[in-house]
């Protein structure tokens, strides 16, 4: 589910950051730029792990130092068959949409249910039925769900005659997770306590 990426960059440290050590500073600066985003094919950012070298700082026209750092970030990257827990955020005929502890963009499509499961529009659920007996994929759920796939989507920046309107190029998550359930992973607390 995490793994460690290496990146390089080159980072501006303005003087007021000068009072601080150096590994500190660009730690901040690091994390600042970094955590909690989405690196295009790479996944999300969570955390500075450490740093593998910088370079001795330029000085800037503003007085601040531009210093090249290679370091390494724990980034959220599931792998493809790995099964991961979650809740149940919503449901849709298109599917299901579940979340993680920190993590919004999973879905599962409506294919991937078990077989025998159907969308009730009205209470917005799907329910399974299994040997006479309905279970519903309630929200809040906890379920455990294997990772099919993932859908990087590049961000551009929104054209100034599409300010205020919708686009669908631009509602479109950075970074999402595709999953499919299987009938040994389900775990929905509700549905075994019946």
């Amino acid at each position: 589910m995490f793994i460690l990426s290496k990146f390089t960059d080159l980072l501006h440290l303005p003087p007021p950051t000068f009072a601080h050590p150096t590994a500190t500073a660009l730690e901040d600066q690091i994390n600042e730029k970094y955590a909690n985003k989405v690196v295009h094919n790479i996944g999300l950012c969570i955390s500075l792990y450490d740093l593998s070298s910088v370079s001795e700082g330029m000085i800037g026209q503003d007085g601040g130092a531009h210093v090249n750092v290679e370091f390494r970030m724990i980034v959220f990257r599931p792998f493809k068959g790995e099964v991961l827990t979650g809740r149940i955020s919503s449901a849709t005929a298109a599917g299901v949409k579940v979340r993680t502890d920190f993590f919004d963009e999973v879905f599962v499509p409506a294919a991937a249910l078990f077989e025998g499961s159907r969308f009730d529009g009205k209470e917005q659920v799907w329910i399974w039925r299994n040997d006479d007996q309905d279970f519903y994929m309630d929200k809040n759920e906890v379920i455990r769900f294997r990772v099919e796939g993932e859908v990087f989507v590049d961000q551009l920046p929104v054209p100034p005659h599409l300010k205020g309107e919708e686009s669908s190029l631009h509602n479109k998550p950075p970074y999402a997770i595709t999953v499919g359930f299987s009938s040994a992973l389900l775990m929905c607390s509700q549905l075994w306590a019946n």
